[in-house]
């Protein structure tokens, strides 16, 4: 009885650290760029679009979809980086415990 009662007080740690950890996201921002800084785009830690900027150079007509692609690869560059925050927060919170694969918490 008492290994079931450690392991509910562990369970309660976790998902008060799990807790902090969805708090902290949502404070978390990153940028991702693409086009060499041409184009650049802001995510919080849950994946919300904070901003998008774009180099005054690019703002012709006949680029609109070259900006179009840069745009959609500079969500994808600050989407890896919101992930491997993600990571280094989770394994903060597991203790360097990993999560079998394919299991999300967020």
């Amino acid at each position: 009885m008492k290994d079931l009662m450690g392991m509910m007080k562990q369970v309660k740690e976790m998902q008060e650290r799990m807790q902090r950890l969805q708090e902290e996201l949502g404070a978390i921002e990153v940028t991702g760029a693409a086009g060499g800084g041409l184009v650049s785009v802001t995510l919080t830690g849950k994946g919300d679009m904070k901003g998008v900027k774009i180099d005054p150079s690019l703002m012709k007509p006949e680029e609109a979809e070259i900006v179009e692609d840069l745009i959609v690869a500079a969500t994808t560059d600050a989407k890896a980086k919101v992930e491997q925050r993600l990571q280094e927060k989770m394994a903060e919170v597991t203790g360097g415990l990993p999560l079998p694969p394919g299991m999300k918490l967020f």
